[in-house]
C-alpha cells in the first residue's frame, strides 16, 4: 500500500538534510538530521548518530547521505533526477537550515526560532484544548 501522486500534482516537497562535524563530545561521532515538507507542512523528520566517526565535515555529510553500503546507487539516482530536472538540490546557509536542530545543541532563541519555523507546537493539555476549541468554530 502506498500514496500515489502523478507527475502533474501541484504541489512541492522540500528536504533539509543536515549533519554536524564530531558534535557528540563522548564518542566524536557525528549526527545527521533531516526534515520533510509537503508543501508548507511537516511530514517527517529524523536525527541519528552516525556509526563511524568522520575526520572532515564533507565525510560527515556523505556519511550522513549514505547511511548503507548503497550510496554509490542513491548518489547516481539523486545525480540522474538532477539532470532529468525532477529534483532541484540548493545550497540552505544555516541561519535557514531547519535540519540544524536535529544535529545540535542550539541556544533558547535559535531553538524557539526553528521549532516555529517547523511548525511544532507544545502539546501541553491546555494547547491542545484550545487547538480543539479552534477545530470546533
Amino acid at each position: 500500500m502506498g500514496l500515489w501522486y502523478s507527475k502533474d500534482t501541484d504541489m512541492s516537497l522540500t528536504a533539509y538534510v543536515d549533519a554536524d562535524h564530531g558534535g557528540c563530545q563522548d564518542t566524536r561521532r557525528s549526527t545527521s538530521g533531516s526534515a520533510r515538507f509537503l508543501e508548507d507542512k511537516l511530514v517527517s523528520w529524523s536525527s541519528k548518530k552516525q556509526k563511524s566517526t568522520a575526520i572532515s565535515s564533507t565525510k560527515a555529510e556523505y556519511i550522513a547521505l549514505s547511511g548503507s553500503k548503497h550510496i554509490d546507487i542513491r548518489y547516481h539516482f539523486i545525480k540522474e533526477q538532477v539532470e532529468n530536472g525532477i529534483v532541484e538540490l540548493y545550497f540552505v546557509r544555516t541561519e535557514y537550515q531547519l535540519a540544524d536542530i536535529f544535529t545540535k545543541p542550539l541556544p533558547r532563541e535559535r531553538f524557539n526560532f526553528l521549532i516555529d519555523k517547523l511548525g511544532m507546537k507544545s502539546m501541553s493539555s491546555e494547547t491542545l484544548k484550545v487547538l480543539a476549541e479552534e477545530t470546533d468554530e
